[in-house]
């Protein structure tokens, strides 16, 4: 049981310094970076929604007597972020540091439940077995690399900068630990909670992609940006539609 846990611990350290992707960035001038992020953008709001449809509403709805429970529970999340965008526009109206779009904060409060979760799918993994604990991480690592760097460039997009930007992904990140050490606490009773977590979480992707980013893509109207645009979010949705074909 300890060599699981200890397991369990290193597994999910190194998911979350996957956070700190945007590293490779780091060579990349700061008007480099501004020249592509329309083109991240677009393939942050393919990666968001196909995290949701491919990855988490399947798993969400294999159970047939939750379906009518996943459905309210990703209403209930594209409600409560819609609720949160209102307030963080009113503090935004209302506060002299103006630098920062809403979405930027909203996409970290839902990295940090989707991180949580994944911790909590790690931590559950290894109390089965440790062969199961590492195939699962395996899992994990594949999925959050193009998750990462997706929010890294969100985060970009909100107005953070590259340094803010990496700080503040990696503490979201640090949620996958406390998620790891809450599932080795409670065990089985792990299920429950992520039945209303994952679609939840989803519910906040499905509304920041469709709500936030997409009207933002609207406004490049140049039909070849526009082009490389839909590209880099079929793009987005294909890696997350690999990684589970490879799952």
């Amino acid at each position: 049981m300890r060599i699981n846990l200890l397991y369990a611990l290193a597994s999910v350290t190194i998911v979350s310094l996957l956070s700190l992707i945007g590293l490779a960035t780091v060579s990349f001038s700061e008007k480099t970076l501004r020249q592509v992020i329309f083109i991240m953008v677009g393939l942050a709001t393919g990666g968001l929604f196909g995290d949701a449809f491919v990855h988490i509403l399947p798993e969400s709805f294999a159970d047939p007597k939750q379906r009518l429970n996943v459905s309210l529970y990703i209403l209930a999340g594209i409600f409560a972020f819609f609720v949160l965008e209102k307030f963080l526009l009113w503090r935004h109206e209302h506060t002299t540091d103006s630098t920062i779009r809403p979405v930027g904060y909203m996409n970290l409060l839902a990295d940090a439940i989707h991180n949580s979760i994944d911790g909590m799918i790690i931590g559950a993994s290894y109390l089965v077995s440790l062969p199961i604990g590492i195939a699962t991480t395996l899992a994990v690592i594949c999925h959050e690399i193009p998750h990462e760097l997706g929010n890294f460039f969100v985060l970009l997009y909100a107005g953070f900068n590259r340094r803010r930007a990496l700080l503040f992904n990696f503490l979201s990140a640090i949620f996958a630990v406390l998620g790891t050490m809450l599932s080795l606490l409670i065990g089985s009773r792990i299920q429950g909670f992520a039945t209303f977590m994952l679609p939840f979480a989803a519910g906040g992707f499905i509304y920041i992609a469709g709500s936030d980013l997409l009207p933002e893509l609207h406004k490049e109207t140049h039909p070849l940006k526009s082009a490389a645009q839909l590209i880099a979010m079929m793009t987005g949705v294909g890696l997350m539609l690999l990684l589970k074909l490879l799952e």
